[in-house]
């Protein structure tokens, strides 16, 4: 097929820029922009990125009009209904599912590295015992590199997987000790017999004076959050991790500076905000004041957990968390809790409200992932904490794919200067 091109002519006839057209295997085409400003003299203006492709990829895929999440090409609702999280792992990581040989090793070679350095764990307590979860998650996760810096060769893949093998081994230690160094109760140590899941829960929630027992429901549902929440495309902290990436920095520190970015209210913090927002409005006879407010455009009061920046239809995350939600909160039977039925009218109200359905303002996987961490006795300000976690996956295989990338360039956003223009600089007597 001949190649296509977009011809654009600016306010100079004389100057035509010939913008080749590239097809991807599903979504829009993309107008190839590289060689305009050398044939033109003009930059593209695009705030917040939503107009541009950063990159090229085969490792997510959205549709945000018809409610689509790829891994892979796997529809998301497959893989959390048939795979575990270390399943998923391996296929953000390696392109494919494993097989039963492949996952076997896989996840022996991850327990091998589920331990961290002693000496990280006293970075902790350099910490006031009240510092923020992520506060420390990324300083913590930062400080990996001053640990393992025998794999920070960027140009070696050997290197760049042996990092993301221990990034994937480590989080679940690191993350479970910022919540224990915040209570004041000792770390607990990982068990490489347990899967992945629940060997997180053990050492968020266990006691060392005690057995952990594993509620088979509880895990599963933590499993289906982080497969959930892995990668999702060139959202902020992904697109945050690649940029610092582009300029060769270590693995460990990009995915320190994806965290930090994450833990915007605009980005990760969403489902903490929800629960928020549920003892804001406090109980279920306040509802249809809060549902006035949401609906009035002077009030600044906004419902969260509802709508998507990216999903202009369903969640399809939401469908799947809805159903963990509804299993999670019969298992615990919490289903008259005030809280938990407050949140459960405020879903009705969504699916039913024609002002809701009309925007399609749906509950978002944020909305349903928030009610079952509080379920699961988590509390509220390590939820981003447990995003970061699942996310790092996603993190870690985008920047991998990145350093791999032929065409990889350190990122340099242009700008449309609006300041002074040039002035002299007059001596200070004259000011």
């Amino acid at each position: 097929m001949a190649e296509e091109i977009l011809s654009l002519t600016g306010d100079n006839q004389d100057k035509v820029s010939q913008l080749p057209l590239i097809h991807g295997t599903l979504g829009p085409s993309v107008v190839d922009i590289r060689g305009l400003y050398a044939q033109t003299g003009y930059f593209t203006y695009d705030p917040g990125f939503t107009s541009t492709a950063s990159c090229s990829s085969k490792i997510t895929y959205i549709d945000g009009d018809n409610g689509i999440l790829l891994y892979r090409g796997y529809p998301i609702e497959q893989l959390a209904e048939k795979c575990d999280f270390l399943e998923v792992c391996y296929l953000l990581l390696k392109g494919d599912l494993p097989n039963g040989s492949e996952m076997r090793e896989f996840v022996t070679t991850i327990s091998k590295h589920v331990m961290v350095h002693e000496q990280l764990t006293k970075f902790y307590s350099g910490f006031r015992r009240d510092a923020h979860p992520m506060a420390v998650l990324v300083g913590v996760v930062g400080a990996l590199s001053a640990f393992y810096h025998d794999v920070t060769d960027v140009t070696c893949h050997k290197d760049r997987y042996k990092a993301a093998i221990r990034l994937i081994a480590k989080m679940p230690n690191i993350v479970a000790m910022c919540h224990k160094y915040s209570t004041g109760l000792p770390f607990i140590y990982p068990k490489r017999k347990l899967g992945y899941a629940e060997n997180f829960m053990r050492m968020m929630m266990g006691d060392p004076c005690d057995e952990y027992v594993a509620n088979p429901v509880l895990i599963r549902a933590l499993d289906r959050i982080l497969i959930l929440h892995a990668d999702h495309e060139q959202n902020a902290s992904t697109s945050t991790v690649r940029l610092a990436g582009s300029s060769g920095a270590n693995p460990y520190a990009c995915v320190a500076a994806g965290i930090a970015c994450l833990w915007g209210a605009a980005h990760g913090g969403a489902n903490e905000a929800v629960l928020n927002m549920l003892e804001e409005i406090g109980d279920v006879s306040k509802i249809p004041e809060y549902v006035a407010k949401a609906k009035d455009k002077n009030d600044p009061f906004r419902l969260m957990g509802f709508g998507h920046r990216v999903y202009k239809n369903y969640d399809p995350r939401a469908k799947l968390m809805r159903q963990t939600c509804h299993e999670v909160l019969d298992e615990l039977n919490l289903n008259n809790d005030p809280m938990f039925k407050l949140a459960m009218e405020l879903e009705r109200i969504a699916l039913e409200d024609p002002y809701f359905v009309e925007k399609k303002l749906y509950p978002n996987v944020d909305f349903y992932s928030g009610i079952v961490l509080r379920a699961l006795g988590i509390p509220t300000e390590m939820f981003t904490a447990i995003f970061a976690l699942s996310r790092s996956v996603g993190w870690i295989a985008q920047w991998d794919e990145m350093i791999s990338d032929p065409e990889l360039k350190i990122g340099r956003p242009r700008q449309l200067y609006r300041g002074v223009a040039k002035r002299d600089v007059k001596p200070i007597s004259s000011r």
